[in-house]
């Protein structure tokens, strides 16, 4: 028995998947775009390298990404580069195997939650961005 329910209304279906999968980027790049000088101070407590080029780096990828594959604008390069970006985020921003206690818990959450939108974005680049988009030709 084949499954049916969503035959019809794929390319809606993967519209709101977009949707939902960017809500985070922009909402946190926008963030970091217009309290850009805390973004340098958070990545420099961090530890990222460089921290206002990790910062501009932040900006472009969470909040110009977001909007380019919200609107399906390079769907399926961007996915693919936004999920190493949140792989890279994961690792330096995450690192809970060098903490203990909650902290270690917290982030341990937020590590996967990295990795699960890791996999929704690979599964973007994969569909691509159905026919509500820019790349729908």
């Amino acid at each position: 028995m084949r499954y049916t329910l969503f035959d019809n209304r794929k390319d809606e279906v993967v519209l709101v998947a977009r949707i939902l999968l960017m809500v985070l980027f922009i909402i946190f790049g926008w963030a970091k775009l217009t309290g850009f000088s805390g973004t340098v101070a958070y990545m420099a407590q961090t530890g990222a390298p460089a921290p206002t080029l990790s910062a501009i780096i932040a900006v472009v990828m969470e909040f110009g990404a977001g909007i380019a594959l919200l609107v399906g604008f390079y769907t399926r390069p961007l996915a693919v580069l936004l999920a190493l970006y949140t792989l890279g985020t994961a690792i330096i921003g995450h690192h809970f195997w060098n903490m203990t206690g909650m902290e270690q818990y917290i982030n341990m959450i937020n590590f996967y939650k990295n990795v699960s939108i890791m996999g929704g974005l690979l599964l973007l680049a994969v569909t691509g961005p159905g026919k509500y988009s820019l790349d729908r030709k």
